[in-house]
C-alpha cells in the first residue's frame, strides 16, 4: 500500500475552518452523479489549491471517499506546500509520472492518516502537459476514481493561462471558482464563467476568498452557492 505522510497540516482559523465546512454541506446537496468536481479560478494566486485541499480534507474526515487530484502540471507546489513524503522509503510519484507512464489508478494513489481521504500530487511540472492531458489515460483515470470514490476533487490550472482548465473541465461534472476579492475584475469572473460554459462544466458555486471583515480588520473565507440543473438532487 502507498501511504504519504503530509507533515504540514495547518490549523485554520475557525471562521475559515466553518466556510470550508458550509461548502463540504453545500456539496452534499449536489445529484449523485456530480463525483468530478474541479476546483478551478480565473487567474494565479486567488487560493484555489488552498480550496481544493480542505475541501477534500473535510469531506474525508466526514467519513466520505475522497480523492484529492492535482491536475496542475505545470506550477504545481501542493506537494512541497504540505511537505508531503512517501512512507517506507518510497518515491513519492505524483500525476505527470502515472500520466507518462500509463499507470493503473490503484497503483498511483496515495493513501493518508485519513482512511476516507486519498490522494494524488503532482511532483514533477511540465513545460507543455496537454497532450498529456488529452489523453486516453487521463479520461481513463478520471473514470476510474469516479468508480471508486463519492468525490474527486481535482485542482486545476487558472482559466486565464493556458487551455487545460477547459481541457479537464469538459471531463468535469462541475466547477468551483475561486475568487479572491479584490484581484480580479467582474469581466474577468464573467468571462471564466463563460470558458466553463463552453467546456459544458455546469458552475456549482462561487468561493469568494480573502475578504476583509472590517469589523476585525483580518480575512476570512465566504462562500456564494449558485445551483445548476445538474446539481440538483434528483
Amino acid at each position: 500500500m502507498n501511504k504519504v505522510q503530509i507533515n504540514n497540516m495547518p490549523t485554520l482559523t475557525y471562521s475559515t475552518e466553518e466556510a470550508i465546512n458550509r461548502l463540504r454541506v453545500n456539496l452534499n446537496f449536489q445529484a449523485k452523479d456530480v463525483k468530478k468536481i474541479m476546483v478551478i479560478s480565473s487567474t494565479e494566486n486567488e487560493g484555489k489549491s488552498f480550496v481544493a485541499f480542505h475541501t477534500w480534507k473535510q469531506m474525508a474526515e466526514s467519513g466520505v471517499h475522497t480523492l484529492l487530484l492535482d491536475t496542475d502540471l505545470r506550477k504545481s507546489v501542493m506537494a512541497e506546500k504540505y511537505q508531503m513524503e512517501a512512507e517506507n522509503g518510497k518515491k513519492l510519484i505524483g500525476t505527470s509520472h502515472v500520466l507518462s507512464k500509463d499507470m493503473p489508478l490503484k497503483d498511483a494513489v496515495w493513501h493518508t492518516i485519513m482512511p476516507q481521504g486519498d490522494i494524488l500530487p503532482n511532483v514533477e511540472n511540465l513545460v507543455n502537459p496537454a497532450m498529456l492531458l488529452e489523453s486516453e489515460t487521463f479520461h481513463r483515470l478520471l473514470d476510474e476514481a469516479s468508480e471508486e470514490y463519492r468525490y474527486i476533487f481535482i485542482d486545476a490550472p487558472p482559466l486565464d493561462l493556458v487551455s487545460d482548465g477547459e481541457k479537464i473541465g469538459s471531463l468535469c461534472d462541475g466547477a468551483i471558482l475561486v475568487v479572491a476579492s479584490g484581484k480580479v475584475s467582474r469581466g474577468m469572473v464573467q468571462n471564466s464563467i463563460h470558458q466553463l460554459e463552453r467546456a459544458g462544466c455546469p458552475l456549482l458555486g462561487i468561493v469568494l476568498n480573502r475578504v476583509e471583515d472590517q469589523r476585525k480588520k483580518n480575512y476570512y473565507q465566504k462562500y456564494g452557492y449558485y445551483a445548476s440543473e445538474k446539481g440538483k438532487k434528483k
